[in-house]
């Protein structure tokens, strides 16, 4: 049976609280696994606004009604109103461990990571994501066993402290997309990284279906990608059988968007697809017949700035 792996970045102060839970209620209605991969320190999302001059951007911004699905006040976080800290989101995230939901980690501080690890060396970015892993522990009162990059950001130094870790799978990056979505290499799927010459022991899941935020608003093949017709679109995407690792947010999903997720979970399974874990998916990879890939980076369409990619 071909498998949707469900992995939710978990990106705010007012995701965690809100769109967590509702996402938690959903999964259990539809009997669906997933991965919460968690946001561990201040709420920076105001930061986020330095981006504005950066190639795509607004065109991003007025596509995916930011402001409408993150809230003024989140947007503010850090600007004009104090960082909060979503590490304080004790109980929304136990909550999730304790409905039976795998949790890892997706960043220390989400905007500061995403905006400038690729070019920052190994003290800076040990630090980071020590920190993340510190708070990790102090929340789960556990080591977190997978991690999921923050806007798709990383550098060497960080894939190599993810085998000092000890995680032994993550989802970092991305299958390459075609403009409608698809894949360019079909066969995309689970690999080896290999960074400074050396293979990595953390196995790479790549994101292969685009996000909702990269598809509404677009112009696909004569089509306006709308809320009313985006699910459709990606389950035509998933119409042939293929395992296929899903990226959603906490803040779009788990929020205005949950009926076009609970769409998507209705439509997945009528094609015959389980929702599961990257946990549980990591227990049917076989480690052996991986191909090795060197460390790439690439744009995808709908998404500004170059992103971890399987080329």
């Amino acid at each position: 049976m071909p498998t949707i792996v469900l992995k939710i970045d978990v990106d705010t102060f007012r995701g965690t609280r809100e769109g967590v839970p509702n996402l938690v209620r959903l999964l259990k209605k539809h009997q669906a696994g997933a991965t919460f991969l968690f946001s561990l320190g201040k709420d920076h999302t105001g930061w986020a606004l330095r981006r504005a001059f950066r190639p795509g951007f607004f065109q991003k911004v007025s596509r995916t009604s930011v402001l409408e699905h993150y809230g003024l006040k989140t947007l503010m976080y850090g600007v004009l109103l104090p960082a909060p800290d979503i590490g304080s989101c004790t109980k929304e995230m136990q909550a999730v461990r304790d409905a039976g939901f795998e949790c890892g980690i997706h960043t220390w501080d989400h905007v500061v990571w995403q905006d400038n690890v690729r070019q920052r060396g190994l003290e800076w970015t040990r630090d980071h994501m020590q920190q993340a892993h510190q708070r990790f522990q102090q929340i789960f009162g556990d080591t977190p066993k997978t991690h999921g990059a923050a806007g798709w950001q990383m550098n060497p130094h960080a894939f190599a402290q993810l085998d000092q870790f000890g995680m032994r799978y993550a989802s970092d990056g991305r299958a390459m997309l075609k403009e409608d979505g698809s894949l360019q290499d079909p066969a995309a799927g689970p690999y080896r990284l290999q960074t400074e010459g050396t293979v990595r022991s953390c196995i790479q899941m790549p994101t292969t279906l685009p996000t909702l935020d990269e598809l509404l608003g677009r112009d696909i093949n004569g089509l306006v990608i709308s809320e009313s017709n985006i699910a459709a679109n990606i389950l035509e995407l998933t119409a042939i059988p293929k395992d296929h690792v899903f990226t959603l947010h906490a803040e779009l999903e788990g929020q205005k968007l949950a009926p076009i997720f609970e769409e998507l979970l209705t439509g997945w399974h009528k094609q015959g697809y389980r929702c599961i874990s990257m946990a549980d998916y990591y227990q049917s990879i076989k480690d052996s017949e991986l191909p090795v890939r060197p460390l790439s980076w690439a744009s995808l369409p709908g998404r500004s700035g170059e992103l971890v990619a399987l080329i």
